[in-house]
């Protein structure tokens, strides 16, 4: 394996990581775990050869609660479904991690094959890998190397590749123990899409893009290669352990298109899991026509856990919360397919008797009825009532049901009674898009079928008999969209905004909890207090992958202003900063590692609520600890300007009385606010009054993330 070690970063010392030296270990040169959020932990070691066999040792425990593992260049990420779980998962990290070995037993360690690679199991193999050397980012790779344009593809193709783990999408793995003059950096700012069959640098790594996707690594060349291809057996060109050359070619390449349908690798990584047809073998007639799909109708269901490390992350539906209690309404299980719609706009028609239910964010919902004509008059229909959310709604054949504008919020779910019918790919029916996995977004006549026949409507539906059915507790309240069921997953939703007389308008921004890390100590202090003090602006760069958000941009430390992550795992509601500064909160169908620092990861518990969130919202994120999230705090102390006896005194205080200070300057309680600034000099030893109205505001400007 030692062929295998990525190369450090251009300009480091020889043999010293690229990354600021305190992440690598405590002050007493033991290693670190490190926390991704409150589901997820990270431990770190000094070489990919570590990575490999300490992924393989934790495999081995099966531990309970155990979701993912992730082994990276110089990390394992493991994603548990607990909290409980988690703190077990960092324990065994932290003791595999110390126990690795070191000097002359590491050596001989890392020239061992891993357990359960291709080359452990004798199945490695070669594959060789033409390339038309003319990607967008050559002249400048030769540039960033001094080698030249021939110099690159002479370095590129002049040595073998080790296949040493996958990630970030399906068919996407990470080649390492190349020539190390092509340790380049990534891009300041990630494309929006590289092209299927794209010959990419980073960090000392190559790899090949398998579909189109975002990606910051830098551009050298083309290849026809399929390299993830569900009609192939394996599904992946190249798995870990596999040795890879590259050739070059001077014809143009064009990449077929991906299959639709996707598998596991092969046995390299993964036995085979076939595309699965629907339950009921035989097809059934169509339960609805779609009409109009709206912005963007999407099949979903809870998504593919337990399968990032061949780089197919969880995906499933963004508000989970929303499908469950849609789910109930109807009678299924939590996790049975639904459609996923965005925004507005979405209409069907029930081909036959069914039973469906609308949960998510607030918004018009209605039904057309067809009616049998009294005697004597013409065939027609008429409009039913507002239908209230979260209730089961039973249709007839010929019943059209239209969703109309969103209050606020951007995503509903429609569930049907039986759950939708359809091939399962890797176990599940959602639409990943990211790894274009799933069925594909729905168009105007596509047909609908369900796994079950749902001939009778459950107790307490909307009946079909008539308009005035429709009618009921809750019917037409968009605020009964947003309150959780009794007995529902109440737990899932995190912390709601603050109420607002109106619906349609969001009162302020929308709060989300966040573990800090596990990249926070790369930025500096002051960019780590204005993450959590800014109300981000979403910017219209969001979809089911990420949202970019607009607000200031984050500077890291002195130490990492040049610095390189290497690659790690990460997971739904980590925020990666770019060079650029500019977070990006990621969603359900985010890559499954990353090269880029992130400073903070979002509570599990609160993701649906993101997912709710639209361009032009503000959000704000505020600080937790994992083990008590519901008392918010961030780790630094605030900083408060004061006057006092005419002159001007800086001073750090505790965040609770720096909560208090805001508190009383919001209720406008002049006598409050000097009672807690005569405590806060008082507890820094500091003489004399406080201003009065003048002092409050200077008090203000420091205040904690609320203020």
């Amino acid at each position: 394996m030692r062929s295998a070690q990525p190369s450090r970063t251009p300009g480091s010392r020889s043999g010293a990581s690229s990354r600021p030296e305190r992440e690598r270990r405590d002050e007493d040169g033991t290693r670190r775990v490190r926390a991704a959020g409150d589901l997820a932990c990270l431990v770190e070691l000094g070489d990919l050869g570590a990575v490999l066999r300490v992924a393989e040792a934790f495999r081995a425990l099966a531990l309970p609660g155990v979701v993912d593992t992730v082994p990276a260049a110089l990390t394992v990420l493991v994603r548990c479904a607990d909290r409980e779980s988690a703190r077990g998962a960092a324990r065994a990290l932290n003791a595999l991690a110390a126990a690795e070995p070191s000097g002359a037993a590491r050596d001989a360690a890392d020239d061992a094959p891993i357990a359960g690679s291709a080359a452990a199991a004798g199945g490695r193999r070669t594959v060789d890998i033409d390339v038309v050397y003319a990607g967008d980012d050559l002249a400048e790779v030769a540039a960033l190397t001094g080698l030249g344009v021939d110099g690159v593809i002479a370095a590129h193709t002049g040595t073998s590749w080790q296949a040493a783990f996958g990630g970030f999408a399906p068919g996407f793995v990470y080649l390492a123990g190349g020539d190390p003059r092509l340790s380049v950096p990534r891009l300041d700012a990630p494309r929006t899409r590289v092209p299927a069959g794209a010959v990419a640098l980073a960090g000392g790594f190559s790899a090949v893009y398998p579909a189109p996707s975002p990606g910051g690594w830098r551009l050298i060349g083309t290849t026809a290669e399929r390299m993830w291809d569900a009609q192939r057996n394996p599904a992946a060109r190249v798995a870990p352990g596999d040795e890879v050359r590259f050739r070059a070619v001077r014809e143009a390449l064009a990449v077929a298109g991906p299959a639709t349908a996707m598998r596991a690798p092969g046995a390299a990584t993964a036995a085979i899991a076939p595309t699965v047809p629907s339950a009921s073998s035989a097809p059934t007639a169509p339960a609805a026509t779609v009409l109009d799909p709206g912005m963007l109708a999407l099949v979903q269901d809870l998504g593919r856990p337990g399968r990032a490390d061949i780089g197919v992350t969880v995906s499933g539906a963004l508000d989970r919360g929303a499908l469950i209690r849609a789910n109930a309404a109807v009678g299924n299980p939590s996790g049975a397919a639904a459609l996923e719609l965005l925004g507005g706009g979405f209409a069907l028609r029930a081909e036959q008797p069914i039973v469906v239910a609308v949960d998510g964010a607030p918004g018009a919902v209605g039904v057309v009825r067809r009616r049998a004509s009294a005697p004597g008059e013409a065939p027609g229909s008429v409009e039913a009532a507002a239908v209230g959310p979260g209730r089961p709604i039973a249709l007839a054949a010929g019943d059209v049901l239209r969703l109309g504008p969103l209050a606020n919020g951007l995503r509903r779910v429609l569930a049907f009674g039986g759950g939708l019918a359809g091939e399962t790919v890797l176990g599940s029916r959602a639409r990943d898009t990211l790894a274009g996995l799933g069925p594909a977004p729905l168009r105007a006549g596509d047909a609908l079928r369900l796994d079950a026949g749902s001939g009778s409507a459950p107790a307490g539906s909307d009946s079909a008999a008539g308009p005035d059915a429709a009618a009921g507790p809750g019917a037409g309240d968009p605020e009964a969209a947003t309150a959780p069921d009794a007995g529902g997953p109440e737990a899932a939703t995190g912390p709601r905004e603050a109420a607002s007389p109106d619906p349609g308008v969001r009162a302020g921004a929308l709060v989300l909890r966040y573990v800090p890390g596990p990249r926070d100590d790369w930025f500096a202090v002051a960019s780590r207090r204005a993450f959590a003090r800014t109300a981000w602006r979403v910017t219209p760069r969001a979809d089911r992958v990420g949202i970019r958000l607009a607000g200031p941009a984050l500077a890291r430390t002195a130490a990492a202003a040049g610095a390189e992550l290497a690659s790690e795992g990460m997971v739904a509601g980590s925020v990666q900063v770019p060079p650029d500064g500019r977070p990006v909160l990621f969603l359900a169908d985010h890559p499954v590692t990353g090269g880029y620092p992130v400073i903070g990861t979002v509570l599990d518990a609160d993701l649906d609520l993101a997912a709710q969130l639209r361009p032009g919202d503000a959000v704000r994120f505020t600080p937790v600890d994992p083990d008590a999230p519901g008392a918010p705090g961030p780790p630094e102390p605030v900083r408060f300007a004061l006057e006092v006896d005419g002159r001007r005194v800086s001073v750090a205080v505790p965040w609770a009385l720096a909560a208090a200070v805001d508190a009383a300057l919001r209720a406008g309680d002049g006598a409050a606010v000097r009672a807690v600034l005569a405590r806060i000099l008082g507890a820094a030893g500091i003489p004399g009054e406080p201003a009065g109205p003048a002092g409050a505001a200077d008090a203000r400007r420091s205040a904690p993330p609320d203020g």
